[in-house]
């Protein structure tokens, strides 16, 4: 009788406690490998159309501040900020492959965006794309009352 008490202890398996232990490791394991295998050309243009949202923020700040117009326009280069000092922002994209399209409110092309100084400007939105796979794209926007954000299509 005592020898059985002892084996049907020892066979009893594993505890909840282990099998959680054992599941959390493997979901950390699981999200770290997500986490690699992201798609590096989709976080280059995310990253591109979160910089391009804080550089027209920015830029329209420093019109209110200033009391002077800024228009933001692209440039074979990358863009440029028409109306603040030459460094005031950078001027560059990050990624070599974003296509830019810079759209009105009714969707028509416009050549460039006005970003001040008045503190509620027209609705705009610029359209960003890789060069490689055009499907890919994000907008970044504003109604002309709410800062500018990056939306999905």
């Amino acid at each position: 009788m005592g020898g059985g008490a002892s084996r049907s202890k020892a066979s009893r398996g594993f505890t909840l406690i282990e099998l959680l232990v054992v599941i959390a490791i493997v979901a950390m394991a699981m999200a770290g490998v997500g986490l690699a295998l992201r798609d590096t050309r989709q976080a280059a243009l995310d990253r591109e159309a979160e910089r391009l949202a804080a550089l027209f923020e920015s830029a329209r700040a420093q019109s209110r501040a200033s009391g002077s117009p800024v228009r933001w326009r692209v440039t074979e280069r990358g863009f440029v900020f028409d109306g603040l000092e030459p460094d005031a922002l950078p001027d560059h994209w990050l990624a070599a492959d974003v296509r830019v399209l810079a759209l009105a409110a009714n969707g028509r092309r416009v050549p460039a965006l006005v970003l001040g100084p008045e503190p509620i400007i027209a609705a705009q939105q610029v359209v960003l794309s890789d060069a490689q796979e055009p499907t890919r794209s994000l907008i970044v926007g504003s109604d002309g009352l709410r800062p500018f954000s990056v939306i999905t299509p």
